[in-house]
């Protein structure tokens, strides 16, 4: 763009510091802030509003897998937007987006009953409907788009620190995330369920804000270089300080892109599936419901503790140990699922999770830019995000299927090592490209 500074009083050159680090902090606030469109922040709603809409857990959940579903489909041309527009404009449009869904959310039970007069029915199917566009658009803008555009801004704006700061950034959200839960209920108890959803539209227009005077799209634009390196006059930066600019056309026909990218879905696919259904997960195999939620505190305090040392080490280490040690997660997990009323259940299950978490915080951010350069990074990432979209809104009914069916989730467990044993193997030769 001709100005990348347009309608901003804030120019990152001028700035006393590397501008970077106002980028990471404001990145991470961005991730945040997605928050209401992430499932950990719909599933506190789950029980007043399917009340209030006059529909039953299933309907509200299948509302939700379908919604999510298209969500994922669609979340590959917002990659594109970011490349061609950029951080700042795409951020800002996917927060006010954000807002107005949320608004729209508040006014669900006034929309289901004005439509079911208009058409003269009272079905199920008009309030099911319109969470499910709810649904898309939240999960679209929330999940989607503004977490991408605030992840992938961070990592454009740093090369060599990549993982340092990824570091900061992964803790950060991690206690923000478990968090969220505990504030906004207490939100709902106090203003209604309506009125918190209000609140966060109205935080979220704040928010938009600043997003547009403080976002920037990259440190070239304005006379900078990632990591606050001295200006090199007159130096090819893309060839020799960025390597080769894949398109997205280019990185999918690399082994590492899907590799990689499976092993990143897997984890949302098994993780969502444990949260959705982790006390009938572990009533099944005759523990308590305090047994199950208990595992969610040290699981976390493995993930944060595995993030914050290997996104450090990213910077000198070859990330495709990381994928192998991530895979060894995903083993422990799936052995725990098999003999989860063993000795050795609950821990496989905490330490493979836990395992898979903290990796995942890492590989998901600092694969794309390292592998294939930043130039269409929001293409590639954008197709990576369609997969773990798609993952997680299949889980829940995957889980549910298996125990209705076999009234057992073991077999998921086996699925798991099998797939697992796919990645080992495809991911022999999974090497960086550059």
């Amino acid at each position: 763009m001709s100005n990348p500074n347009q309608f901003s009083v804030v120019n990152p050159s001028k700035s006393p510091v590397f501008y970077g680090y106002v980028v990471l902090i404001m990145g991470t606030i961005g991730i945040y802030c997605s928050i209401p469109g992430q499932t950990i922040g719909v599933s506190v709603f789950t029980d007043p509003v399917k009340d209030a809409l006059g529909l039953s857990r299933n309907q509200f959940s299948n509302a939700y897998m379908i919604g999510t579903i298209f969500s994922s489909l669609v979340i590959g041309r917002a990659g594109i937007w970011f490349d061609k527009y950029g951080a700042r404009y795409v951020a800002f449009f996917a927060t006010l987006t954000l807002a107005f869904s949320l608004l729209l959310c508040s006014w669900s039970v006034h929309m289901s009953e004005f439509v079911k007069r208009f058409l003269d029915q009272d079905s199920w199917m008009i309030p099911f409907v319109i969470m499910t566009v709810l649904f898309f658009l939240i999960r679209f803008a929330g999940q989607g788009v503004l977490t991408m555009a605030s992840r992938n801004m961070i990592m454009i704006w740093f090369d060599k620190n990549r993982g340092k700061v990824n570091s900061f950034s992964s803790v950060a959200i991690s206690f923000g995330f478990s968090s969220s839960p505990l504030w906004i209920n207490q939100l709902i108890e106090g203003y209604s369920w309506e009125g918190t959803w209000q609140i966060l539209a109205l935080g979220l227009l704040a928010f938009s804000f600043f997003v547009f005077q403080l976002y920037k799209n990259s440190p070239e634009n304005h006379g900078l270089l990632p990591d606050g390196a001295k200006r090199l006059i007159e130096f090819d930066i893309e060839s020799k300080l960025l390597g080769k600019q894949y398109t997205v056309k280019e990185a999918k026909e690399t082994r590492a892109f899907w590799m990689y990218g499976l092993l990143l879905a897997f984890n949302s696919f098994f993780i969502t599936g444990l949260t959705f259904h982790v006390v009938s997960i572990f009533a099944s195999e005759g523990f308590s419901k305090e047994d199950a939620i208990s595992i969610f505190l040290p699981e976390s305090v493995v993930a944060v503790t595995i993030s914050t040392l290997f996104n450090f080490l990213s910077d000198y280490l070859q990330l495709k140990l990381y994928l192998y040690l991530m895979i060894l997660g995903g083993i422990m997990a799936s052995v725990g699922f098999i003999f989860l009323p063993t000795a050795i259940g609950i821990p496989f299950i905490i330490g493979g999770f836990g395992i898979m978490g903290g990796f995942f915080a890492v590989l998901n951010a600092i694969v794309w830019p390292r592998f294939y350069g930043r130039k269409s990074l929001g293409a590639i990432t954008g197709k990576i995000m369609g997969m773990l979209i798609l993952a997680s809104a299949l889980a829940p009914s995957i889980f549910s299927l298996c125990f209705s069916t076999f009234d057992s989730y073991r077999l998921l467990g086996y699925m798991g090592l099998a797939f697992l044993f796919f990645l080992v193997l495809g991911s022999i030769k999974a090497n960086n490209p550059q």
